[in-house]
């Protein structure tokens, strides 16, 4: 497949690209290597490869979620310049 200048326009103007006039044939090229690659990807045979769920073969171990610390509320409200119904009181900042 070949990539002609009015499909580099196009491709640039529906992916937002800017692409000037003098370099509209260099990235024809550059469109044209891209097509040779992946025509060279489509003749490799894949119907015996399995499909790759992850390329790490690792299973990740999980912890039991257990609470190591917690329940300072009025040590951490202590620090707080300003504190209403437990919380944190800020300034209104909109109208």
């Amino acid at each position: 497949m070949s990539i002609d200048q009015e499909t580099v326009k196009r491709i640039a103007f529906l992916s937002r690209l800017s692409v000037d006039e003098d370099k509209i044939e260099a990235t024809q090229d550059e469109f044209n290597k891209i097509m040779s690659w992946i025509e060279n990807l489509n003749e490799i045979d894949t119907d015996h490869v399995e499909p790759l769920i992850s390329v790490n073969d690792i299973q990740i171990k999980l912890r039991k979620d257990n609470v190591t610390d917690g329940n300072y509320r009025e040590k951490i409200l202590q620090n707080a310049p300003a504190a209403e119904y437990d919380y944190f009181a800020v300034p209104k900042v909109m109208e």
